[in-house]
């Protein structure tokens, strides 16, 4: 009698595209809704991740061990251990080294460009471009997001080292002077700090400075592609869940109950240049993004992709600053909250394609209940700690006795695996 050949567990890659501060809160919400609306589904049990920009941030503590409801608590409430806790303040630093090079250098190119120009030897454009070398590269330092992340991943059971990861994490930044994209964490990147690789990741030019890496300057991997998904498809992986956060808005001048910060004009030519630039931007990472899917489903038929963003028609995440970190709490919400009435209004679409890979929507979807962060103050002191973990284990037989596993429950104290 032939023995039946045991069926292999899925291989399930992540993708996470980058979008500031604000991207990164987006994508934690939306992985944390994932989590809970697919029944016994860990972002951070993934086979292979790869991230760009503020996806670098994510896809590196998911692939460290650190759960999505994990890092929810450390990114948005700012609670969990005392490394854990990501500090905003780490974003806003002044890049003082880059702004005092460049102004040094400011004397010297002034002389020898009014020289230059008093002889005849350089037009006033010219000197206007000699003129640019004193301006700094980077208005802010993010050499503290690389010191974070260092003391975060060396904690036990983590790791700063691509090389001694159990999963494969790929970081892409964008090589300055050969616009070439480096695969961190691919041969020849792989001994970089995972830390530093993140850094260089989400080095967006013009807000921080170019990041040197052995003698080579890097800076945002957006700039190149907006998912790179391609560096982990090679993978034979059979499911790849990618998370894009920025998309153009398609209100056409409908008006929405705002509940949200951030107020929508009647047009976006009303809302002035940032707003213009902002639907810019989003244009051409979305369709650059749509470009890229239709390569990767002709290239890896056998890898079934599934897309999740934010409705092009929701003004509350467009109006939303991407670099205002104070609106964290609302758009976690916000975001799991979408992404769970995304997964409903797609369920038929997409519980074949799960089923395919041994996975299932969990009842907790339907739960009107259900949110992502405790409305309940933080506890302080001791007793107040034990209190919320006892209600947490309350939470998880309650779960259990409903038929789902622990970690499926709703609200933001649940344990992370």
């Amino acid at each position: 009698m032939t023995r039946p050949v045991p069926r292999r567990a899925p291989r399930i890659g992540l993708a996470l595209a980058g979008g500031g501060p604000l991207g990164a809160i987006y994508e934690i919400g939306a992985l944390c809704a994932l989590e809970h609306s697919i029944r016994g589904w860990r972002a951070s049990e993934a086979q292979a991740f790869v991230g760009v920009s503020a996806g670098g941030f994510v896809a590196a503590g998911l692939a460290n061990g650190i759960g999505a409801r994990e890092l929810c608590r450390s990114f948005i409430e700012n609670e969990g251990p005392s490394g854990d806790v990501f500090d905003p303040a780490l974003l806003m630093r002044p890049a003082w080294g880059e702004i005092t090079r460049r102004l040094a250098r400011l004397p010297a190119l002034a002389a020898g460009a009014a020289l230059d120009h008093a002889f005849g030897f350089a037009s006033r454009g010219q000197v206007l471009q000699r003129l640019g070398a004193a301006v700094p590269t980077g208005v802010f330092s993010n050499d503290a997001v690389h010191e974070h992340l260092a003391r975060t991943f060396s904690a036990p059971g983590r790791s700063n080292d691509f090389r001694t990861l159990a999963r494969t994490l790929v970081l892409v930044a964008v090589d300055l002077d050969s616009s070439e994209p480096a695969l961190f964490g691919r041969a020849g990147f792989d001994h970089v700090p995972i830390s530093r690789a993140v850094q260089a990741s989400a080095a967006l030019p013009g807000l921080f400075p170019p990041v040197e890496i052995d003698g080579r300057f890097y800076v945002d991997g957006a700039l190149r592609k907006t998912l790179h998904a391609s560096a982990i498809l090679d993978e034979d992986l059979d499911l790849l869940i990618a998370l894009n956060p920025l998309v153009p808005y398609a209100g056409h001048g409908e008006t929405a109950a705002r509940q949200g910060p951030g107020a929508a004009p009647a047009r976006l030519v009303d809302g002035g240049l940032p707003q213009v630039l902002s639907q810019t931007f989003r244009s051409i990472i979305r369709s650059r993004m749509e470009l890229g899917l239709r390569r990767y489903h002709t290239e890896y038929p056998g890898t079934d992709i599934v897309l999740f963003e934010p409705d092009a028609r929701d003004e509350q995440i467009f109006f939303t600053n991407p670099f205002s970190y104070s609106q964290r709490r609302w758009l976690a919400e916000h975001a799991f909250q979408a992404t769970r009435a995304q997964l409903r209004a797609r369920r038929a679409e997409l519980a074949p394609t799960l089923a395919k890979h041994g996975l299932a929507f969990s009842i907790a979807l339907d739960d009107p209940r259900a949110k992502l962060l405790d409305a309940r103050p933080s506890p302080r002191g001791r007793a107040q700690h034990a209190l919320r973990r006892l209600e947490r284990v309350l939470d998880d037989l309650e779960a259990g006795f409903k038929g789902e596993t622990a970690p499926a429950a709703p609200t933001a104290a649940a344990p992370s695996s």
